[in-house]
């Protein structure tokens, strides 16, 4: 239950996003704007996302925030369609970030609960794979709702747009009696791991920043999740530039997810041959160099495709690795509040690097854009790894 309602929130959500940078454009938006639309969508669970990791790890039952997100993230699209401003636009942004984050943090916690440790890379998998199914249907959806035609005038291009954000709403409606059945009950009992020493009592947000392991895979998942955000955002306007028809970009966007959907459910394949540091590494790599080349070949379709599928494929790769370091490395009681930093932390990079990359794509084009978004994973790269798998 908690997979599809993942696979439809996201479906609903994706199509929902590259909508806005088209609504946004259609009320007169510019790059800088798009991208301070996007960084809307994280602002407020900057704010939350602590206190919900916490409220996480009280609760014996999950199911109320995971019913709370998918509602939140029902109302964002509808509150989108009847938006007449930017400003509006911005807010109901914002209103998804919101419902994600519940969302998110709800169904990350069930697993770190639930799940024996020797499981978790799967389970997490699964989980992160479901969102790529939605980030794989969501941006077809978008895709043939804004259509094949080039140069369309605004007044249509708005139109289209939300009619493709009445869909969003429609879909997430859809997801909320799964919503409503997630096995995340307090009658479960959370699987004990037999190696674990005593529980040890929750700790600070300063505390759990001093697990080496918890710093670099934070550091990590922001540079990859924040990539995927300003893909979204930043496609549909390198499309515009480089006269790229919108159902083209949508079909960019969904092989980019697909490919992410299949380095997660070979996580296991994968793992048996590597370590989790050394996948994580190769992942911000291999993502960043194969987007850089995206700008100059964005007008060959297949090319472009190409290189979406190889760096969806990394991109894809080091999330839910990220989440089980994370989880390995700190007291099985402060384990939501773990997971609720780590996506703070993903949060604090959605808000601050699409609106830096709206104010440098002004100037230098949705290029510059990408561009940013390798150079930080190249920066990730970079960073120290954790000398044991998970550990400090």
């Amino acid at each position: 239950m908690l997979i599809a309602s993942a696979v439809l929130c996201q479906m609903a959500l994706n199509l929902a996003r590259p909508l806005i940078s088209y609504k946004v454009l259609a009320l007169g938006g510019d790059s800088v704007t798009v991208g301070l639309t996007s960084a809307a969508y994280a602002l407020l669970p900057v704010a939350a996302a602590l206190w919900l990791g916490r409220v996480s790890d009280r609760r014996s039952s999950l199911r109320g925030i995971v019913v709370i997100g998918t509602v939140l993230l029902a109302a964002g699209p509808f509150v989108l369609f009847l938006s007449p401003s930017l400003f509006l636009v911005g807010a109901a942004s914002a209103v998804l970030g919101l419902g994600h984050l519940c969302f998110t943090i709800a169904g990350q916690s069930a697993i770190a609960r639930f799940v024996p440790l020797n499981h978790m890379d799967a389970a997490f998998g699964w989980f992160t794979a479901s969102f790529s199914v939605g980030q794989m249907a969501g941006p077809l959806l978008a895709g043939l709702a804004m259509g094949s035609a080039e140069g369309v005038p605004a007044g249509a291009r708005l139109a289209d747009a939300n009619t493709g954000l009445l869909i969003a709403g429609v879909i997430s409606l859809l997801a909320v009696p799964f919503a409503a059945g997630t096995a995340v009950r307090g009658s479960a009992k959370p699987v004990k791991d037999p190696d674990a020493p005593a529980p040890a009592p929750p700790v600070s947000a300063a505390a759990l920043l001093r697990f080496p392991a918890v710093r670099t895979n934070m550091v990590a998942s922001l540079a990859l999740l924040a990539t995927t955000d300003i893909l979204v955002a930043f496609l549909p306007l390198l499309g515009e530039e480089k006269g790229v028809a919108p159902v083209m970009v949508g079909i960019l966007l969904a092989l980019r997810a697909a490919a992410s959907i299949t380095s997660r459910l070979l996580l296991p394949v994968l793992l048996a041959r590597w370590s989790r540091p050394t996948l994580v590494i190769a992942s911000l790599a291999g993502a960043g160099t194969t987007l850089a080349l995206l700008p100059w070949l964005f007008e060959f379709p297949w090319l472009a495709g190409g290189l979406l599928v190889i760096g969806g494929f990394f991109l894809g790769l080091g999330q839910p690795i990220t989440m089980t370091l994370v989880t390995h490395a700190v007291p099985p009681a402060s384990r939501g509040a773990a997971l609720a930093l780590r996506l703070l932390g993903n949060r604090v990079g959605q808000v601050s690097l699409p609106a830096a990359a709206g104010l440098l794509a002004a100037p230098v084009g949705p290029s510059g854009a990408l561009w940013m978004s390798c150079v930080v994973l190249g920066a990730a790269c970079i960073r120290p790894r954790p000398t044991a798998d998970g550990g400090d």
